[in-house]
């Protein structure tokens, strides 16, 4: 893991953000996620400089994960070190989009 990869687990697993269970290095798929929580179908992902050359692998990806319903949440190294209250209230914000979107009623059809 990354100086950020391992920054960030240990906010994710000091905190488990609202009750909201994470695990690090989690195979989905033929893909190794840096972080998931199943429940909420997040995936969080911390990319160093070598994804600025990579994008179109990463949009593959992100792309494989959205169609099994994963929502994929990218962060730079240097923004999950120097701006990790940032970063944890963007996760916070995703996971209670989670909890909207699950307690909704079901549409009458």
């Amino acid at each position: 893991m990354t100086d950020a990869e391992l920054h960030l687990w240990k906010q994710l697993r000091i905190e488990q953000i609202d009750g909201y269970r994470f695990r690090r290095q989690l195979p989905i798929g033929p893909y190794i996620v840096d972080f998931a929580c199943l429940k909420a179908h997040l995936v969080i992902e911390v990319d160093g400089g070598q994804h600025a050359q990579a994008t179109e692998r990463d949009d593959r990806r992100t792309a494989w994960l959205a169609s099994r319903d994963f929502r994929v949440l990218r962060f730079w190294d240097n923004d999950v070190l120097l701006q990790t209250d940032a970063v944890l209230e963007t996760i916070r914000a995703a996971l209670r989009q989670t909890e909207t979107v699950q307690a909704s009623p079901p549409l009458d059809r």
